[in-house]
């Protein structure tokens, strides 16, 4: 990617964001309303209220900017699940720390990107980063889990796995949620999927 700092060819940002944070935004609503294949670099640069060659000066194109903001997903939950394992915090309370803060940054902004997780271009070579992340995620995930069971069990990992993400079909579904709400229920959810007492939960809410 070229050095950042080149003017806008349309003048200020309407916005107040920065050029290359205008484009992330276009991006992610017009791939989320029109889908991947619907959002042109020509239609994310009108978006943005700059140019295509303005546009890619940041970015090489479509494929840079969806990696992008797959990433900004996924990656600082993998940021605060590797923070997790220094802490001093049981195991069970430590997962549902991690519940809650992947689920709040899944209803983060106003485009709902995880949807975008499923569409056929993301299995491919381009996007390869994103998926490693995300399977870095799911192997933290899974080493809480069997520390929280006291053996490892995949079922019980994939269904807690698939219980944070379902947030992802649910805000498809039902639009903008409360993540104050939704992120410690998910969280408690997860935990009671594990066989975790009422009582316990209570305890580590307190954390």
């Amino acid at each position: 990617m070229a050095t950042l700092g080149r003017p806008r060819a349309k003048g200020p940002s309407r916005s107040g964001l920065s050029t290359e944070q205008d484009i992330l935004v276009a991006a992610a609503r017009l791939f989320c309303e029109a889908g991947y294949s619907g959002a042109s670099t020509h239609r994310i640069a009108a978006e943005a209220g700059i140019s295509q060659a303005t546009m890619y000066h940041y970015f090489a194109g479509k494929q840079d900017i969806l990696l992008r903001l797959l990433l900004a997903t996924v990656r600082p939950s993998v940021t605060y699940a590797l923070g997790l394992a220094g802490r001093d915090e049981p195991a069970d309370a430590r997962l549902w720390a991690l519940c809650a803060y992947d689920v709040r940054l899944l209803l983060a902004g106003r485009d709902n990107i995880g949807s975008l997780y499923l569409i056929p271009e993301v299995a491919g070579d381009a996007f390869a980063e994103f998926r490693a992340e995300h399977a870095r995620l799911y192997a933290v995930y899974h080493d809480l889990v069997a520390a929280v069971l006291g053996v490892p069990d995949a079922a019980a990992t994939g269904l807690v796995f698939g219980l944070v993400e379902s947030v992802i079909l649910r805000r498809r579904a039902e639009g903008e949620m409360d993540a104050d709400v939704v992120a410690p229920a998910i969280a408690d959810a997860v935990l009671r999927v594990l066989r975790v007492a009422d009582q316990r939960l209570a305890a580590i809410r307190a954390f």
